[in-house]
């Protein structure tokens, strides 16, 4: 009889244990837009996005740990100005034929009611690697009504200086190198 207790009790928790393993969700391309400002002169502020990203996040709310893992499309650039589009793409800037994507690999933090507050990790950017800390404004998971599966979204936003990464363009006219990022992003558990 104690055997068959000790076997029950092993069995729910194992099951338990199953049960707050962590969860992989693939990025959602419809509902992600890693989005970007930027100096002009001082004058003004640009700003653009890119239109195809992808990647995974892992989740495991109950340990309060995750990890995120995203490559943008650089050429997919748009900032609602086709010259500009064209200028970002070439050799003054990004330099899409050459480095055609960037890469975030990070660690979800500072867990708060069960959600991520914070995320840091390495952006690969230009051919550069260097470090990039993100706040999540907003995290939410959800059972989504037409999906039937669990989602989760987030507001991140984080600044960096972007001739770290040999982004140098507009630097000798005094354009100031700091830019904003500001990504929205939705993912479905798989």
């Amino acid at each position: 009889m104690q055997l068959i207790r000790t076997l029950a009790l092993a069995g729910l928790l194992t099951s338990g244990a199953a049960i707050a393993a962590p969860v992989t969700y693939d990025i959602d391309p419809a509902h992600t837009y890693p989005s970007f400002e930027a100096d002009h002169m001082g004058i003004s502020i640009w700003r653009g996005k890119f239109n195809t990203s992808s990647g995974t996040v892992v989740l495991d709310s109950d340990a309060q740990t995750g990890s995120v893992n995203v490559t943008v499309d650089v050429n997919s650039v748009d900032f609602g100005h086709a010259e500009m589009n064209k200028k970002a793409v070439s050799e003054e800037l990004f330099n899409t034929a050459k480095y055609p994507e960037a890469v975030f690999v990070g660690k979800l933090g500072d867990f708060s009611a069960g959600a991520p507050t914070t995320l840091k990790g390495d952006l690969t950017l230009h051919g550069v690697t260097a470090p990039v800390a993100l706040d999540i404004t907003h995290f939410k998971c959800i059972e989504h009504p037409m999906l039937k599966k669990q989602v989760c979204g987030a507001d991140a936003l984080g600044t960096f200086q972007r001739d770290a990464f040999g982004l140098t363009l507009g630097k000798d006219y005094g354009f100031d190198m700091t830019v904003t990022l500001r990504i929205q992003v939705e993912a479905v558990a798989k």
